[in-house]
């Protein structure tokens, strides 16, 4: 039973993780500005109810940004375990992958 290169996944769970970086990194911006925006609003009784709904709204988005971060790791972990037994089942193509890679990567900066 012969297993695909694990190349095109990792590329694609690579370009995926990429995706997620940066949505974790603009969650985290936006609500430390949200943060900051809720801290420097005046406290009037107009704005009170507002700021409740606002301060709820946040802790939500703290707790899904938690989930989120929770299950890129787990499955992060998931994708090194796969890497990790293809390797050790096909040493030598995993060297001809590299290689292949290698030499792909030194052309493109070679053009530059």
């Amino acid at each position: 039973m012969e297993q695909t290169p694990p190349n095109d996944k990792a590329e694609a769970q690579a370009a995926a993780g990429n995706v997620r970086d940066r949505l974790m990194d603009d969650l985290q911006h936006i609500i430390s500005e949200a943060e900051k925006w809720l801290d420097d609003s005046a406290d009037t009784p107009e704005a009170s109810e507002t700021r409740m709904r606002f301060d709820d709204a946040l802790r939500t988005a703290k707790s899904d940004l938690h989930k989120l971060e929770d299950s890129f790791l787990a499955h992060s972990r998931v994708v090194a375990d796969s890497v990790n037994l293809y390797v050790q089942e096909n040493p030598w193509k995993a060297v001809g992958i590299g290689v292949a890679v290698g030499a792909v990567i030194g052309m493109l900066l070679a053009r530059k």
